[in-house]
């Protein structure tokens, strides 16, 4: 039986920043726990429902994202406020990492490619499969996945997910 007091354990929360905003959910174990989208009217709404988008990752040890530089200010303060750790990347650095070479060569060959790939990192998970997945969610399935490592909870991309997003 579990400890109802007990502290969660810790997660990883990835973004992909915008008023249309990707979520992804990562346990210490590298194990995709959960998903989605959100879009913010505006950057009012995104303020006044930040703590709620983030209380629904327990425990958020890392806050990893990339995107709007404004937008990644307000997630970096609400972040330090619960003591999470905040790590930024550009769409450059996480494609070289997890993308061939071909599907990096223009912005819509990377996201058909991010997201084949976000779809086999979701069916290893054993996470509920998409009926569509957006591009949005599909990059902070793949920036999650480029945090595991770069945190050092995983030492690497597993290697059922090294072939690409092939």
């Amino acid at each position: 039986m579990t400890d109802p007091d007990a502290p969660p354990h810790p997660t990883l929360l990835a973004v992909d920043l915008g008023l249309r905003t990707g979520l992804a959910v990562y346990g210490r174990d590298g194990r995709l726990l959960r998903y989605r989208s959100t879009r913010f009217p505006s950057v009012g709404a995104l303020k006044c429902a930040l703590p709620r988008v983030m209380d629904e990752a327990p425990a958020i040890a890392w806050l990893v994202c990339e995107g709007d530089q404004h937008l990644a200010a307000i997630w970096s303060k609400l972040a330090d406020k619960r003591g999470a750790r905040v790590l930024w990347t550009s769409a450059e650095r996480w494609r070289t990492a997890l993308l061939e070479p071909t599907e990096r060569q223009d912005a819509e060959r990377a996201k058909e490619a991010a997201g084949r790939l976000a779809r086999r990192v979701i069916a290893q998970a054993g996470a509920r499969r998409p009926t569509s997945l957006t591009h949005d969610v599909a990059e902070a399935i793949l920036i999650g996945l480029w945090g595991l490592v770069e945190v050092g909870w995983i030492a690497e991309v597993p290697r059922d997910l090294r072939g690409r997003g092939r």
